[in-house]
């Protein structure tokens, strides 16, 4: 599916942290080392399966060092994927207007309501909300482990199993764009890179897994590339 709004552009700030961009950070590490997750593994039966059976594993990574000194909060996240021949990823990119991760490449997702039913219910309701997604056609097959964000939001990644022939209306209020990046892709760590950085006496590490969309650069960094890196855990353990 090709991109619906113009994305970003590239000399947009990535961060709401003065002069710090993650995408001119040093890589200092790339995972190549590390196996791929075998092809056959990533069709919507195998990834299904895996949820049903799930092997003894752990998150690499659960939390963030903390910027704000507010209270933590529940949110929840959508982690479609799309069954085509080649499974997809469903990936947007934030408006910039936002407050807190404006312009990031993310996960339909956001805050949970006192009305949402669990977790699954808040991050499909968001996914209406945001790109217009009929939850209809997005079948939950499992839960991720939380992620706390370094501005305090508990994520849970509900991932999904999406009907290729989805249709989307973006909110503008809220999202810039929406695209797809091939799964295999993403979990291949070939294209993990690792970056770190001293701000105010903290090292912070983070991973990115950029892109190329048809000539346009999808930075996939914090958040977002760190529950792709667990999900990367899960199905290679």
């Amino acid at each position: 599916m090709p991109p619906i709004a113009p994305s970003i552009p590239p000399d947009t700030p990535l961060s709401k942290l003065p002069n710090f961009d993650p995408r001119v950070v040093p890589v200092f590490a790339v995972d190549s080392h590390l196996p791929a997750v075998a092809r056959a593994q990533l069709v919507p039966a195998a990834v299904r399966q895996r949820f049903a059976l799930p092997p003894a594993w752990q998150p690499e990574v659960w939390a963030e060092p903390r910027f704000t000194d507010r209270r933590p909060a529940a949110a929840a996240v959508l982690v479609p994927i799309v069954m085509r021949e080649r499974p997809m990823v469903l990936l947007t990119e934030r408006a910039t207007h936002l407050a807190t991760h404006s312009g990031q490449v993310a996960f339909p997702g956001g805050k949970c309501d006192p009305t949402d039913v669990d977790a699954a219910d808040t991050a499909l309701r968001e996914a209406t909300e945001e790109i217009g997604l009929d939850r209809a056609l997005a079948e939950v097959i499992g839960h991720m482990p939380t992620y706390l964000t370094g501005t305090m939001f508990t994520i849970t990644p509900v991932v999904a199993l999406v009907r290729p022939d989805y249709r989307l209306r973006l909110n503008a209020g809220e999202v810039a764009d929406a695209f797809e990046v091939p799964l295999e892709f993403l979990m291949n760590p070939a294209h993990h890179r690792r970056h770190a950085i001293e701000f105010s006496g903290v090292r912070r590490e983070w991973f990115s897994m950029p892109y190329m969309d048809d000539g346009t650069e999808r930075f996939i960094w914090g958040a977002t590339a760190a529950m792709l890196r667990n999900f990367y855990r899960f199905l290679a353990a």
